[in-house]
């Protein structure tokens, strides 16, 4: 028997234990097959000492189902929720929870005209319910065991005597309607680590493979414990062993910090006896998209916008610099501040002085922000993008460089005081009022800063995961099977090629693409990795993946009109593509390429480009699809040939956009065929409504069927191709594309000679 079994076993046993035990006198709470709860009429199902509710709980006119407080001394503002079926599932005021006769428990909402989460324990042989004494939801069989149980499935929340097992995790729910990001997770080498998204480790604790559950007790000491249940690792509350507490928990906040919440009988509120992290602005992303954290003296944070544009009318803190700056960059020099990229979490890091960081971040125009940091080894973190967070105080050594527009009135620059009168007077008493007020505040600032500074200290010694270091994190969600089954409704509605659609938990609609393929495990992990680093406008952003057994699937994005092929088959839709709209179709596809070529760290080849693979946004923004699925289904022999490859493949899919067949061979031949007969003019798809500019069809012609020629030497570059398309180059005649026997200019003669720049 391998660990994992040997933990599974000892888990299961001792749940064994913990649910006969409160099953014993257990017999009037139990909820028969059948039974339904609803948004209506409001109603709940309880623990025998009522404790605990089960039902509707809303969430601002918005409902979720699941497990809440319910004690008497409990304020109804306080009977906090401890678990919630699916994860960040809202239903409306229709909807209704059934425990089906079948034995499976149902959520269902009328409003979306579907089953929004489901326990599929249909085939378990569930005879009935139980809320139990501890708030465990539990489903039991005819033997009165448990088949299924709210402890096994947590959402946010550890209550007192749950544990969290090797492969489990806690998710927090999100902020308002930004998505939460935050997880607690158990991993397989005994180590919790507080993630955001799966990359990005900012908290961990743990021992060297020897913890299998982490459990929080009724004495409030929130442990790790190994095979022998012996602590390796553990916390105090507050108030531990104070028999005043009479209910305790743990949760995962939605701001990403974890902590340990008691009630003692006469309280009002909850109390926070524990946190794992004491400066909230060490929690990774804090402010999100809304700026730098600054913390205080009175334990609080702030999030500002020291770098906000003027001319931004975007109400997230965002770099105000873009590579397409035409006026020259510049470096803003902000001292005591560390920034880190967010969207995505990666950076790269170079050992070099302060000086030469501002320089290389300057010459770098990929580079928007970077920050130096000397911890014994001085560094420059450089992000690639505008979504960046981070924290300033006093005491932070490091120095942060932002990029800007050389505009002079791109940054807002500081307010400066109005002049006015003053008196010529001096009030002495006045004076000494302001002073003795300055050292008062002096010495405050100091004690407030020696204390940050000790604590800082203690927190660098402990043995936790220095936040914001991941190499190559991706910002990309991992998925377990189970969650791709449920998220695309067990592959129902197939939109594609091995492609279903799928809704996540907030909604946000995505593809998933089944790969349908055996690959080796650290192969699938090391490409999703350089494919979800890979970022910009006209390529479909990767959300996540699966990398389970031998199930590798990844998930996009769902663009809303689906893929060109589809939409010039579909008569309204073509009338849409106009002229104008196919051509810029080719252009955007033209710099996606072009990025993925030139534009990234290491060469990134498509390697099947075509009109499947593009598809269009609610805006009708064209987007490529599947790139990069090469680094994971066959080894790359060079970069050259693939790039040739991409070149000719975007030929033939400029040819089925021009003509509307997608006989992509014999659409080829015939559009060339016309072209060469000087009937051009034919050769275009009669479909389009609107007119053409002829001689923007002659220079698409032509650059396409230079992209077909049978000698890649004589392909142009996607950089070339983008040029040709903006009108900044002019394009030759081409050769005949299809001819067999190409002959190879001389040496001296390039084939980019049948370019010449405007």
């Amino acid at each position: 028997m391998d660990r994992g079994d040997i933990i599974a076993s000892y888990s299961n046993l001792l749940l064994s234990v913990t649910i006969g035990f409160l099953l014993f006198s257990v017999v009037s709470s139990q909820i028969p097959l059948g039974s339904k709860l609803t948004v209506e009429e409001n109603n709940y199902w309880f623990s025998s000492n009522r404790d605990y509710a089960i039902g509707f709980l809303n969430f601002s006119d918005q409902y979720s189902f699941g497990v809440r407080f319910n004690a008497i001394y409990i304020p109804s503002s306080e009977q906090t929720a401890i678990w919630t079926a699916g994860w960040n599932v809202k239903v409306s005021s229709q909807a209704y929870f059934e425990l089906s006769p079948t034995g499976e428990m149902i959520l269902f909402d009328p409003a979306k005209g579907k089953t929004v989460w489901q326990s599929k324990t249909g085939n378990a042989s569930v005879e009935s319910a139980v809320l139990l004494d501890d708030g465990n939801f539990v489903l039991l069989n005819r033997k009165k065991t448990a088949v299924w149980q709210s402890f096994e499935s947590p959402s946010d929340t550890m209550l007192s005597g749950q544990s969290l097992s090797v492969g489990q995790s806690l998710r927090a729910s999100s902020r308002g309607s930004l998505t939460s990001y935050y997880s607690l997770h158990m991993n397989v080498s005994g180590d919790m680590q507080l993630r955001w998204e799966t990359s990005v480790i900012y908290w961990s604790v743990g021992g060297p493979q020897s913890t299998v559950r982490a459990i929080l007790g009724s004495d409030g000491i929130f442990r790790l414990l190994d095979q022998r249940s012996q602590a390796v690792w553990s916390v105090y509350g507050e108030d531990h062993n104070d028999s005043d507490v009479k209910f305790r928990f743990l949760r995962l906040d939605s701001d990403g910090n974890l902590r340990i919440y008691s009630w003692e009988k006469n309280a009002t509120s909850w109390r926070t006896v524990w946190q794992a992290i004491i400066n909230q602005c060490d929690v990774f992303a804090t402010c999100a998209t809304n700026g730098i954290c600054i913390f205080n003296a009175s334990d609080f944070y702030v999030c500002q916008c020291p770098f906000r544009s003027t001319r931004d009318s975007n109400p997230e803190c965002l770099i105000p610099y873009k590579p397409s700056c035409e006026s020259g960059s510049s470096m803003i020099q902000y001292d005591h501040m560390y920034s880190y990229g967010i969207y995505p979490p990666n950076k790269i890091v170079v050992q070099t002085s302060l000086q030469q960081c501002r320089n290389l971040c300057q010459k770098d125009p990929s580079c928007h922000a970077a920050s130096f940091v000397n911890d014994g080894t001085a560094q420059c973190h450089m992000m690639n993008s505008r979504y960046v967070g981070g924290q300033s105080h006093p005491s932070l050594g490091s120095v942060t460089f932002v990029k800007t527009c050389s505009d002079p009135i791109a940054v807002l620059p500081a307010p400066v005081p109005a002049p006015r009168k003053v008196s010529q007077k001096i009030c002495v008493a006045c004076l000494l009022e302001v002073a003795a007020a300055s050292i008062v505040v002096f010495v405050m600032l100091q004690l407030g800063i020696g204390v940050h500074l000790f604590r800082r200290r203690k927190h660098m010694m402990q043995k936790s995961a220095s936040p914001h270091i991941v190499p190559n994190a991706t910002g990309c969600i991992m998925f377990s099977y189970s969650e791709i089954k449920d998220l695309t409704d067990n592959f129902k509605q197939q939109i594609g090629q091995n492609v279903f659609k799928g809704v996540l938990p907030d909604n946000r609609l995505v593809a998933v693409k089944d790969l349908n393929a055996s690959i080796e495990e650290r192969r699938f992990r090391t490409a999703v990795l350089k494919i979800g680093s890979i970022h910009h406008k006209n390529l479909l952003r990767l959300n996540g993946y699966c990398c389970e057994s031998g199930h590798r699937l990844l998930v996009y994005e769902l663009a809303k009109y689906g893929s060109v092929d589809k939409c010039l088959e579909e008569p309204r839709m073509c009338k849409i593509l106009t002229w104008r709209k196919r051509i810029d179709i080719c252009l955007s596809v033209a710099r996606a390429i072009s990025y993925l070529h030139t534009g990234c760290r290491e060469f990134v080849s498509h390697g099947n480009l075509k009109c499947e693979n593009v598809v269009l946004d609610d805006e009708l923004e064209a987007k490529i699809s599947e790139f990069g699925l090469r680094t994971i289904q066959a080894e790359a022999s060079s970069s050259g040939g693939l790039a040739e490859t991409d070149v000719k493949d975007f030929g033939k899919m400029m040819v089925v956009l021009i003509t509307g067949c997608q006989n992509v061979d014999e659409a080829c031949h015939w559009a060339y065929e016309k072209w060469v007969k000087a009937e051009r003019e034919m050769a275009m798809d009669q479909r389009i409504a609107g007119g053409v500019d002829l001689e923007e069809l002659e220079r698409a012609l032509r650059i396409a069927f230079w992209c077909l020629q049978g000698d890649e030497r004589m392909r142009p570059s996607m950089g070339e191709v983008v040029k040709v398309l903006e009108g900044t180059l002019t394009v030759d005649p081409p050769p005949p594309p299809f001819a067999h026997n190409q002959q190879w200019p001389p040496e001296d003669e390039s084939p980019s000679e049948s370019y010449s720049e405007l």
